[in-house]
């Protein structure tokens, strides 16, 4: 892989998982049969240095993970506009690695952890929702090879 060109843009890595932890939404981005792209923005969660996320059962993405496993991953934190220097300064982090599904323990792992960031308040509820949706919910995890 290319090394950062920026690299004055660069952030340490302990603040590039803060950026990943805290991100609402990512980007997944993944390569057709055909070499063309395709990004996805989805939920997740970061459990023990892996993104997680759920989709249905098929798909575009689906397909794409299937013939190509490797992916990037980018999130966007805080941003703001500078209108007077015509540009804007944000936070960002992607990620690099490898995608694979999960199943039994790690699928509910994986599910526990959506409920926890997305509705910690609802985590009881959320709990006894998983088993009604998890037959038709499909859950994979990208391990973080380069951040």
């Amino acid at each position: 892989m290319r090394e950062m060109r920026r690299k004055d843009k660069a952030v340490p890595e302990d603040y590039a998982y803060e950026i990943l932890n805290s991100g609402e939404f990512g980007v997944l981005s993944t390569v057709s049969e055909e070499g063309k792209p395709y990004g996805v923005p989805l939920n997740f969660c970061v459990i023990d240095n892996c993104v997680y996320f759920h989709c249905a059962i098929e798909g575009e993405k689906i397909d794409n993970i299937r013939q190509n496993p490797y992916v990037s991953f980018c999130v966007v934190g805080e941003t703001e506009i500078l209108p007077e220097e015509f540009t804007t300064k944000y936070e960002s982090v992607i990620i690099f690695g490898k995608i694979e599904e999960v199943f039994n323990g790690e699928k509910q792992k994986g599910l526990e952890g959506l409920v926890r960031k997305y509705t910690p308040e609802f985590f009881d509820k959320g709990i006894k929702y998983i088993p009604t949706q998890i037959k038709q919910t499909r859950v994979f995890k990208v391990t973080i090879e380069r951040i």
